[in-house]
């Protein structure tokens, strides 16, 4: 099945990004050592010595969430992805929502990774007062906001090239993690040297199903953010191909980085419940902060830039995907047409880009205002968000392709059978943490008589079916929701041809 039509497309900058441009963008996006500092210690405490097994299986949807993508992305390579691929097959109401999960997550994280880059780039000076000062945090994350939103508004070229050396800082500190907790291993000075087991990756070895849940559903959250890449497609040279590479690409990478990290740490530290061990629960919420000075010694203030490199790099590149979804939105006339406008020399959609860093801030604000209980919470429930939309574009390739999928047995299992199983997946991970969140005993707070994260995660999702009756009720989009401006058969606003693209900053690499 083949799509694709070329057009004007909708003003972007083509041709920018190569397969390397497009990796690095798509591993910033996961900020590999942050996530890596908010979910390892937790992953250790829900299955203990099954934590390398736990990222491999929560890596799977992810790997076959990307197989869909690139499936649809090679057919219909549209920086509206999910909603797009979501109207085009199930029509505009789920095309819609998908889109408006990708905002509700992409809103939620930038809160969270604001407040650990205020609270990590003062923690780099006096006596941690700084750090623990709330309005002083808030500002800092504030103007990180900003500062990421101004390049993401500059354009792809910029961020990229930012995104090179911020990546390539990250990657440098997790070698030397990793070297030093081997070296020290092997050499019998570490804390707790625990010999490598093959059972770390024995998938029958969990005890009890709930651990297990809890583990994959925190894992998954640590790869999420791989499909910015695909978000900037139609800035990428050779949109139909490269993006699609790109996102496996990255989730192996990921996979790679995560349990490697992962058996170095429990190889240096063990599992014990004291000390250092990665079994204690006061070193669940930053692991690195209890091992840095034995590993790093009087440099163990680089595992703290580390992070913070981490969630800046993560800010920039979680406006690109939000912004450009609400461009494609607008140019279907799903959005009010102001989304839509695009600078004519920066050539980004400058208008959602601003809106993005704006309500990103004002969210962040209001929720450390109310309560950071609050905030804490919703960052908790973005996993519902996540699940929501990626299983939408799972369903989305196998109904999109479905007169495709008997005709070779490729197009059956790259576009059927590994596309819903990861859907699958995922609408379970999804139900099963709702009902976990719907406890009171789940998250910091109690609203409504039930799990305070229950309702900020439903409620989000809930706001974008409001949004998208009132937006309903507008004349101008009348085109959308009649199926005229975009639907299976209309061509997509893509750019030309891309033997006609210049050379990419990166060099094009394929």
């Amino acid at each position: 099945m083949t799509e694709r039509t070329p057009t004007d497309g909708k003003g972007l900058a083509t041709g920018t990004l190569g397969l390397w441009g497009s990796v690095v963008i798509g591993l910033a996006s996961t900020a590999p050592v942050y996530s890596l500092v908010a979910t390892l210690g937790f992953v250790v405490l829900a299955v203990g010595a099954q934590a390398p097994i736990a990222f491999v299986l929560a890596f799977l949807p992810m790997l076959f969430i990307a197989f869909a993508y690139r499936e649809l992305n090679n057919a219909v390579p549209d920086c509206g992805t999910t909603f797009t691929w979501g109207t085009k097959a199930f029509g505009p109401w789920v095309g819609w929502m998908g889109g408006w999960g990708v905002a509700v997550a992409g809103m939620v994280v930038l809160a969270n990774l604001a407040q650990i880059a205020g609270i990590y780039f003062w923690s780099l000076f006096g006596d941690g007062s700084l750090s623990e000062n709330v309005p002083l945090v808030t500002a800092t994350g504030v103007a990180f906001i900003a500062v990421m939103t101004w390049v993401s508004w500059r354009g792809v070229e910029l961020g990229e090239r930012l995104q090179n050396i911020l990546l390539a800082l990250q990657y440098v500190v997790l070698a030397v993690f990793v070297v030093a907790a081997l070296w020290q291993f092997f050499d019998g000075s570490a804390p707790d040297p625990t010999p490598f087991d093959i059972a770390w990756f024995n998938p029958f070895a969990f005890t009890e199903w709930s651990g297990f849940t809890e583990a994959v559903l925190l894992a998954l959250f640590i790869y999420w953010g791989w499909d910015t890449c695909l978000a900037l497609n139609e800035e990428t040279r050779d949109p139909t191909r490269i993006p699609g590479r790109a996102a496996v690409l990255t989730t192996v990478i990921l996979l790679l980085t995560y349990v490697g990290v992962t058996v170095a740490a429990m190889m240096y530290a063990g599992l014990g419940e004291t000390g250092s061990g990665l079994g204690n629960e006061a070193n669940a919420d930053d692991v690195f902060l209890a091992l840095r000075d034995g590993l790093f010694g009087p440099f163990g203030w680089v595992l703290v830039v580390a992070v913070l490199i981490s969630a800046v790099s993560s800010t920039q590149t979680t406006i690109l995907p939000t912004a450009r979804g609400t461009l494609a939105m607008a140019a279907y006339k799903a959005l009010p047409a102001r989304f839509g406008t695009v600078h004519p020399r920066c050539r980004t959609p400058s208008f959602s880009t601003l809106v993005m860093g704006v309500v990103a801030s004002l969210y962040y604000v209001g929720m450390t205002l109310i309560s950071d209980n609050i905030l804490q919470d919703s960052i908790l429930s973005l996993g519902l968000a996540i699940a929501f939309y990626y299983a939408i574009t799972g369903y989305a390739c196998v109904w999109y392709f479905r007169r495709d999928l008997f005709t070779s047995a490729r197009n059956l299992v790259y576009r059927g059978i590994l596309p819903l199983a990861g859907a699958l997946m995922l609408t379970y991970a999804f139900v099963q943490s709702a009902v976990d969140m719907y406890d009171v005993d789940y998250g910091y707070t109690v609203l409504l008589g039930i799990g305070g994260t229950f309702v900020v995660g439903i409620g989000a999702l809930a706001v974008g079916v409001v949004l998208m009756i009132l937006w309903f009720l507008f004349p101008g989009s009348k085109p959308f929701f009649r199926g005229e401006s975009l639907n299976r058969d209309t061509p997509v606003l893509v750019p030309e041809d891309p033997a006609d693209y210049v050379r990419s900053v990166d060099g094009g690499l394929a």
